[in-house]
């Protein structure tokens, strides 16, 4: 994703006060119609559920302008629906015309960045009966000032002066670009397809696989992705440049077969295989260990040489880590263990499992996209490096949290929390891994997490109680305390002749936590509990992985 955290971390260097006015993540004083219509299902949208995005653009490099047709499949899921239908396409774009089943139908605009489209019918009564919607849209988009953390359209130039061209959009949405249903909810289940003209000197790269290319007039050329499965809106993007292409292939769980793309600027080809080649497959090895197997074989894995920093575009990763170890050749970790390893590789990749195979129905809940797939650093590190090495990456990591906002946000108006929902987010799935006290367990978790909510989209609550059922522990106020709260638990200990008594504070009311010591499991609460001590029951044990905050009194 954004890799939002390190910007947190270095603002003044990367982005400057124009990425926290743009971003969903400074919470707003208050909200807005725009805001509601982006973030919540109401009557216009949730009578509909997406099947199929058929989309074609054609940008503009000279005017930075595009135009375009979004063929929207979708079926009722409601009877005696009203048959008006809510489609997103932001300002400045505009919507040209609508076709619905092949008839023009009128529109008009709500707010700044919606549009109600009026359906020549008098309500909609069949259900599982597939209907489309053609809408032809044209413009000039956002452009993106500071991608990807302050995203848009992004016409560039790559190093010998040739357009090179892509979006990063997510947390801004898909429809700065194009009409779609911008709600992480509803994905199409079917797929997409992502046609893109553009002239005969440039190539084009998007989701999924190629499945046409044809010369629509002389001195341009058409490229036709397909992606077959359900597919974030902001994670359907091209990429158009010079482009260089190889394969490879690499056996996965089972000896199943994974197709791999790699995309490049053509300079640059040399640079790429050596680290593409070394990391991709080290990183598959760690992520299906620890995760399941990958959730797209069919629409394969592929990385596309970007012009910003990388973006979890699903099946087609972005990347602009400039093939080097860490981020952009620094550890953020501090620890010494986040350097021999390219970050964007290992980060973004990692969203394949968490943010584009589970993804969350509120953008308020992204810490379930961000804080599992920062984890996924600590456990690429723990499979190759061993999980002395992990600790430290993830404690080194954990110094970055600021603590500023709860990690989720306000529901149904756009809204994600706190940019620590990267490194508090790896810290409490560390705790809790600590809290189970079994890796076997742990593992079990992760990967029936991505085979039970399989292509899925979840809230925050599902997964939370998921852990618990599995796990046969309550950690519901545990949540409750690192998610919808910023105070971190203070864990208070006295010793006193073979005793000693454990209590927290700075804490929610009514916190409990089950605690693993050794080989005991105490649930320590707001009132003293008291347990026998010996020499090998060092109360320092209960520091380090846990995240909180020890105090002896004495």
């Amino acid at each position: 994703m954004r890799v939002f955290y390190f910007t947190l971390i270095l603002t003044g260097l990367l982005c400057g006060s124009s990425y926290l006015n743009a971003q969903p993540l400074q919470r707003k004083a208050s909200y807005t119609l725009d805001d509601s219509l982006r973030g919540s299902l109401n009557p216009e949208r949730s009578w509909w559920n997406v099947q199929h995005y058929a989309l074609s653009v054609v940008p503009d490099f000279a005017s930075k302008t595009i135009t375009g047709t979004n063929t929207i499949g979708f079926i009722s899921t409601h009877a005696k629906a009203k048959p008006v239908m809510q489609i997103d396409l932001q300002w400045p774009m505009k919507i040209d015309s609508v076709l619905f089943e092949g008839r023009r139908v009128g529109f008009e605009k709500r707010g700044k960045d919606s549009w109600l489209v009026q359906l020549n019918m008098r309500s909609v009564t069949k259900k599982k009966n597939e209907q489309s919607v053609t809408i032809y849209f044209s413009g000039t988009p956002r452009t993106a000032k500071n991608p990807p953390w302050d995203g848009g359209w992004i016409f560039s130039k790559d190093k010998e002066g040739r357009p090179w061209m892509t979006v990063a959009c997510q947390g801004l949405g898909a429809s700065v670009w194009y009409p779609c249903k911008d709600h992480q909810s509803d994905e199409p289940d079917r797929g997409a397809t992502l046609s893109i003209t553009v002239p005969d000197s440039l190539k084009a790269v998007a989701n999924g696989r190629l499945v046409g290319q044809s010369a629509p007039q002389k001195g341009w050329n058409t490229f036709v992705w397909q992606v077959t499965n359900p597919i974030n809106n902001y994670n359907l993007v091209p990429y158009i440049g010079n482009y260089v292409h190889w394969k490879d292939q690499y056996e996965g769980i089972g000896s199943k077969k994974l197709d791999l793309d790699y995309w490049v600027l053509d300079y640059n080809i040399d640079k790429a295989k050596l680290s593409f080649n070394k990391d991709v497959p080290r990183m598959l090895k760690a992520f299906e260990y620890w995760f399941g197997p990958y959730p797209f074989y069919e629409d394969g894995y592929k990385l596309v040489e970007s012009s910003h920093l990388g973006m979890e575009h699903q099946s087609a990763i972005a990347y602009g880590n400039g093939f080097k170890n860490g981020y952009r050749g620094r550890d953020l970790s501090g620890s010494g263990w986040g350097k021999d390893w390219d970050y964007i590789i290992i980060h973004e990749s990692g969203h394949e499992w968490f943010a584009n195979n589970i993804t969350t129905n509120d953008i308020a809940d992204m810490w379930v996209h961000e804080g599992f797939t920062m984890y996924s650093e600590v456990l690429f590190i723990d499979y190759h490096y061993g999980k002395k090495a992990a600790d430290e990456y993830c404690r080194g990591v954990r110094k970055n949290i600021r603590n500023d906002k709860p990690l989720i946000g306000d529901y149904g108006v756009n809204q994600e929390g706190s940019g620590d929902m990267y490194n508090k987010g790896a810290g409490l799935l560390h705790h809790i891994r600590e809290m189970i006290g079994n890796d076997s367990l742990f593992r079990a978790i992760l990967i029936g997490l991505n085979n039970d909510f399989r292509h899925r989209t979840v809230d925050s609550k599902q997964v939370e109680a998921y852990f618990s059922q599995k796990a046969q522990l309550n950690l519901s106020l545990v949540f409750d305390q690192y998610l919808r709260s910023t105070t971190i638990p203070v864990l208070e200990y006295q010793i006193d002749r073979g005793k000693i008594r454990l209590r927290f504070r700075n804490c929610i009311d009514n916190f409990q936590m089950p605690v693993r010591w050794g080989q005991r499991q105490l649930t320590i609460t707001t009132q003293w509990t008291e347990t026998t001590i010996d020499e090998d029951s060092d109360p320092q044990q209960l520091d380090g992985n846990y995240y909180w905050t020890l105090r002896s009194i004495g």
